[in-house]
């Protein structure tokens, strides 16, 4: 586990409400990688018994997060992580707790060589949502940017 995991799944608990509600539990937050998973619960499920599909997104989007903060957290005080867009594939029924694996698509140092230029960078993050059994059952992508503080 990342020493930043703590302050990471912490800080998106206290301020970011659907963590909470879905009681998303953060396993790995590094730089380049976290992982998140949604425990089976069913009051989030769908109508064929699985995670519903908002959840899944809701888990996905989050692990984006998560990595976008440990990649850029030293940032924060000039500049704004925000995604921009964000595409979902849903590839297999979902049973059981689902865990998403963030991966950031662009080095950090050259989104912050990007900001340092006083440009507004655009990165993507790539998720992969997959069961216990390790079958895909998602794949998302995001597209972050760090919007400058004015």
């Amino acid at each position: 586990m990342s020493e930043t995991l703590p302050s990471i799944g912490d800080m998106l608990a206290a301020t970011v409400p659907m963590v909470r509600t879905l009681n998303l539990e953060f396993t790995e937050a590094s730089a380049e990688r976290a992982v998140v998973r949604l425990p089976d619960q069913p009051d989030f499920h769908n109508h064929v018994g699985g995670p519903h599909a908002g959840a899944m997104f809701t888990l996905a989007e989050s692990a984006s997060g998560a990595v976008v903060l440990a990649a850029f957290g030293d940032q924060l005080q000039r500049a704004v992580p925000l995604a921009v867009r964000a595409e979902i594939d849903y590839k297999k029924l979902a049973k059981g707790p689902v865990t998403a694996t963030a991966r950031l698509g662009r080095p950090a140092a050259e989104v912050v060589a990007g900001l340092d230029a006083g440009e507004r960078p655009e990165f993507p993050v790539r998720i992969e949502i997959t069961r216990e059994d390790g079958a895909v059952t998602g794949e998302m992508s995001i597209t972050w940017t760090l919007r400058p503080q004015d």
